[in-house]
Parts: structure tokens; sequence; C-alpha cells
């Protein structure tokens, strides 16, 4: 039995990753770093978002940002508890510690990012002992599918001579 639910939850981590990488595709497709993000409350996406700082002229327009934004508009509320956010790509500090603000249970991403990771790789700060809340967190889920879609984005980038994103 106890197997069965783990499957279950990996299944579910699975399918939900998947979104987000269409998600991640889609920003890719638009110039930007294809990393996406949606959020989950019981078995129910809430939002979805692409990375957009390009697009929006903003440096905070990350995926983990956007996706966060929007769920709270939805439910009326910037605490987002009982909520499991997937990413494709391991967040940076800023948006770790959104997660910690936001109150989310859970965080779900594929690829570790070992030069700015923030939920293990470089820093630890969804589980933090200084702040009040912290992040349960599970890495490599779809980590090469994730990890493929973010080296043919920077290849394709190094082929056409790089771009003003500054990660050429």
């Amino acid at each position: 039995m106890i197997g069965d639910i783990k499957n279950t939850a990996m299944q579910d981590d699975e399918y939900w990753m998947a979104a987000a990488l269409a998600e991640a595709a889609n920003a890719g497709r638009a110039g930007e770093v294809p990393v996406g993000a949606v959020l989950v409350r019981a078995g129910v996406m809430l939002a979805g978002a692409g990375n957009s700082p390009i697009a929006l002229h903003d440096p905070t327009a990350h995926a983990e940002i956007l996706a966060l934004r929007a769920a709270g508009a939805r439910v009326g509320n910037y605490r987002l508890k009982d909520c499991v956010l997937y990413v494709t790509l391991e967040p940076c500090a800023m948006c770790a510690v959104a997660l910690v603000h936001a109150r989310v249970a859970r965080l779900v991403f594929g690829a570790a990012d070992p030069r700015a990771g923030a939920a293990g790789s470089v820093f630890t700060l969804t589980d933090e002992a200084r702040f009040n809340h912290r992040v349960a967190v599970t890495g490599g889920v779809l980590a090469t599918e994730c990890q493929v879609l973010l080296r043919d984005f920077f290849r394709a980038r190094r082929a056409d001579g790089g771009s003003d994103c500054g990660l050429a």
C-alpha cells in the first residue's frame, strides 16, 4: 500500500512537471530563458507561467514569481498554504524566499542549478532555520527533460551570437 502511495505521488509530480515543461517551452519560443512553473493545490492547477523578464522589462518576472502572483490573485490571498510549486529549474534566492513568504508547502524542481540554486545546490533558503516557514523540497523530477530544454536553448543562443539576456 505504501509503495502505491509513493508511486502515485511520483506520477503526480511527473504530470505537473510536464505542465511546467510546457510553460518553459512557451517561454523559450518567446525568446525567454525556458523556465516554467505551475502552482497546484489539491490536484488543481491554480496558475502556470514561464519566464518573462525580457518581455515584461522586469528582472523579477521569473516563472515562479509570476505563478505565485497569478495564484494569489486567483485565490484572493498571498498566502498559498497547502500548495505545491513545480518548476523546471531550481529556484534562485529571490524565488526561494518568495516561496517561503507565500507559505508554499512543497517545491518540486526538475534541473538543479549549481551556479545559483537556492533550494539545496548553492544555498538552502527553503529550509533556513531563521525563517518562520520551511518549504519541503523534491528535486530531480524529469531532470533530464528540463536540462535538455535549457541546454538546447543556450546552444541555439550561442550559435546565433548570443542575446541581450546576458546569459548566452
